[in-house]
This record gives C-alpha cells, structure tokens and sequence, in this order.
C-alpha cells in the first residue's frame, strides 16, 4: 500500500472518528438522565441525637437522594434523616456532593425531615466551640463526615448506572388528620395556646385544625412506562414522640419506607412548610401513635400515586435556578453574649453548641453571605428549596403565585435561622416567633416573597 493511500485511508478514519465522536455528545447532551444514592446516616451509640446521647437504633436513618443529569450542570437533591443542617455543615454537605457529581455546590439543595431523635450537623458550630475545648457537644463531627462520603461514594457509584428519563408524573391527594397548625390565638389576635406536637390536653387539641396544606404531593420520573424514583412533599413537624435515645426516622420516614418496599422504586421525602405546623389536634404523644400517623401518611402517598398523570419529558424542559438572599438577622443575638456562653466552663452543652451555632450565623448575616433559594422545573412542576423552619403561609403563598403550575415546597434546607415566620406572626407571639426559636426578624417575609415570584414567573 503506498503512502497516498494510507494518507487517504487516515484521513477516512479521522473523520468517521469525528463524526462518531461529535454525534456521541450531542446524544449525551441530549439526553435526560438520573441517578439515585441512598446511604446509612444512623449515629453510633454515644454519639449525640439533637437533645439525648444515642443509646441504640429503633429504626435506621438514611440520606438519599437524586442526581438529574443532562440540563446543564448536574442537579443534586439531598433528603436526610435528621433534625437540621445549618451553616459550614450545609457548606461541606454541598461541596462534597458537589465533587461527587461532577457539579457546583449552587446546584446541590440538601434537606433534612426534621426528626427529633436524630443527629444535627453544624462545621461551623464545632469550629468555634473546638476552640473552646467543647468539641462534640452539639453533635459527632467524625460521623456527620462518614455520612458525607458515604453519600457522595454513593453518588459517584450511582452515576455508573444512571437511568434515561423519558417522562414525569405528578399526583396529589389529601392526608387526613395528621396535620394541624400549632398556633392557637386568642380573642385578641395573640397567641393563647402552641399546639406541639404531641399535645396531651385535651381542650388545646380540641381547637380547630387551623391554616395548613392537606395535600401529599408526589412527583415521579419515568423510563418509559418503569418508575426510577419518586419523590413526595408533606408539610409538618415529624414528631409522633421522642427523647428515647433510640434513633428513629419517626412517621413521615416510616411511611416513605414502606412505600418504598410495596412498590420496590427508591422513595425520597421532603417536610414541606411545617414549622408551624404539627400532629398536635391528633396525637396526645402515645406511642402506638406512630404507627398510627405513619399509616396515615402511607395512605396518602399510595392515593397521590394513584392519582399520578404522565407526561413526556425533554431535557429542554428541566432547568435550576437559584436566587441568592440575605435574611435580615434576628437583633437579640449579640455576640458578646453568645461567645460569653460558648467560654463557659460551667454551661451546659446544648447552651454552648445552640451560642455557637448562632454565633456563626450572625457573623454570616454580618459579613453579607447569602442563602441560596432554589427552583427546580421540570415541565409544569416547580419545586422550590427553602431554609428554616418555615411557615405554611409561605408554601401556599407560591401556589398562589402560579396556579396554572404544580408548585411544591421543600423546607428545611440551611437550618442556622431557626423558625420562620410571617410578619406578622412576630407581633402575635408565641414559642415559634420567641427569640429562642427563630433568628430572623418580620422583615424576612418581604424577602423570601420576592424570591419566590422571581423563581415562579
């Protein structure tokens, strides 16, 4: 063969290799795929629950998740069995997950259910108090890293055998007597009762259900006509009962597992709105009652599947947008005070991990660092990622905003500012609006509304 020829059969080569190539990564492109993780988050004995050291585990807490893949970067939604993750432990959260899936931290949103008998995560907590020599009071930094890895192995792994993504479902049905809000008022429009969630008087769970979303929303992704995961939105405090030193992820987790193994397809739960809202009208805090709300919820989750309706699906209609906000931070927390707290030899723990996490907070807030709301659309779905404990008001304020939308809410994300309220709910009072429990001001409602218009319209 002369050198023409092979110069000639090279050059055919070379573009049959090109071709082959660019076709390829236009088909990659193309492409709408996920990938799910699911890893064990359960503390070993000793480690501490949010308000009790663990004594053993009564059912195993997880973090599970998806990747989507194929709209831009990669998207990655984290759920974890645990009472909240605030501050450097949303930051190492993310950035870890981050690397994991080939994305940027502003396109991971992670969660937690807000179990009591759980673990709480805060790097930024334990910084302050490592140098104080109270490490570990608040929480097991070497374990809340273990579940990082594990999660993010998991999400690499996953990646190996993600799954095309042909179309989407969405269903909805209504949760009965399970939710309630806790906020009773009085006759002069304050606060008079906090219906928690176990509430063992009988004339307080008498009072009317109140203000709260009945509605389970589930939304699904398909290959074909095979389910890859299921995702579902419910709006309450998850507390049947607790402090047992038994981790569990108590009804709401209960639920999802078993309608995970009835239907064998990876189920992820996110706590909607539910900082005011709790099982309080429907459970006086008897045990059996676990059982008892988790079937409730089951029975939801298996009617909005039923109710579920398919649509075809493309990578051009997926898409995350984020919108980056500075809460207006709560002016009771006064840094001398906290650091005061966080340097006492003689304070009980929880005193000096709560000082020093709000501690890390206000200097967040005071340095001008932002939270990252986000929205993730994937044809007429919307579902928005939201910190704190925030109110109902503000998940069905967003389905207002959009009723020729499905709009979902997932709350609980960056967990450092506590209990959100509405404006007014700080004149009215009332343990959810008190300077223990949120470290916000009213003025946070103006802010987070305008966010999500931007991310809805």
């Amino acid at each position: 063969m002369n050198s023409r020829n092979d110069h000639l059969i090279f050059l055919i080569l070379t573009c049959v290799a090109s071709i082959l190539l660019i076709s390829g990564m236009n088909i990659e492109a193309a492409d709408l795929r996920v990938a799910t993780f699911n890893v064990d988050a359960s503390p070993p004995v000793g480690s501490p629950l949010a308000y009790d050291p663990t004594i053993g585990i009564q059912e195993p807490l997880s973090c599970r998740g998806v990747v989507l893949l194929g709209s831009g970067q990669p998207i990655v939604l984290c759920s974890v069995d645990w009472i909240g993750i605030s501050n450097g432990g949303q930051t190492r959260f993310k950035e870890e997950l981050a690397e994991a899936a080939g994305t940027i931290p502003e396109r991971v949103s992670v969660h937690t259910i807000h179990q009591h008998d759980a673990p709480r995560c805060d790097f930024s907590a334990e910084a302050l108090l490592n140098q104080s020599g109270a490490s570990g009071v608040g929480f097991d930094p070497r374990f809340a890293m273990t579940v990082i890895k594990r999660a993010a192995g998991a999400i690499e792994e996953g990646l190996q055998h993600a799954v095309e993504v042909t179309h989407f479902g969405f269903g909805e049905a209504e949760v009965k007597e399970v939710a309630s809000n806790r906020r009773i008022l009085g006759p002069d429009g304050k606060v008079l009762y906090t219906r928690y969630t176990a509430t063992a008087d009988p004339k307080i769970r008498a009072f009317p259900v109140g203000t709260i979303d009945p509605l389970l929303k589930t939304f699904v992704l398909y290959n074909g006509d095979q389910p890859i995961v299921v995702m579902t939105y419910y709006a309450t405090h998850p507390q049947s009962y607790y402090r047992t030193g038994l981790a569990n992820p108590d009804f709401p987790g209960m639920a999802r597992n078993a309608r995970e193994k009835k239907t064998e397809i990876p189920h992820i739960h996110f706590n909607g709105a539910g900082g005011n809202i709790g099982a309080g009208k429907w459970n006086d805090g008897s045990h059996e009652n676990r059982q008892v709300l988790a079937d409730k919820v089951e029975k939801g989750m298996e009617q909005a599947w039923n109710n579920i309706k398919r649509s075809p699906l493309s990578s051009e209609q997926v898409s995350w947008k984020t919108e980056a906000v500075q809460l207006p931070v709560a002016t009771h927390l006064v840094e001398e005070e906290l650091v005061a707290v966080i340097n006492d030899q003689t304070a009980k723990p929880d005193a000096r991990y709560y000082s020093a996490k709000y501690l890390a907070w206000l200097r967040s807030c005071q340095a001008g660092e932002k939270v990252d709301i986000g929205c993730l659309s994937v044809g007429d779905v919307r579902i928005l990622h939201m910190p704190g404990e925030l109110f109902v008001e503000y998940q069905l304020a967003a389905q207002k905003m959009r009723p020729d939308l499905h709009v979902l809410m997932a709350a609980y994300g960056e967990y450092a500012p506590g209990y959100i309220g509405t404006k007014i709910a700080y004149s009215q009072g009332g343990y959810e609006a008190s300077d223990r429990a949120s470290r916000v001001t009213e003025d946070v409602e103006a802010v987070l509304m305008e966010a999500m218009q931007k991310l809805l319209k």
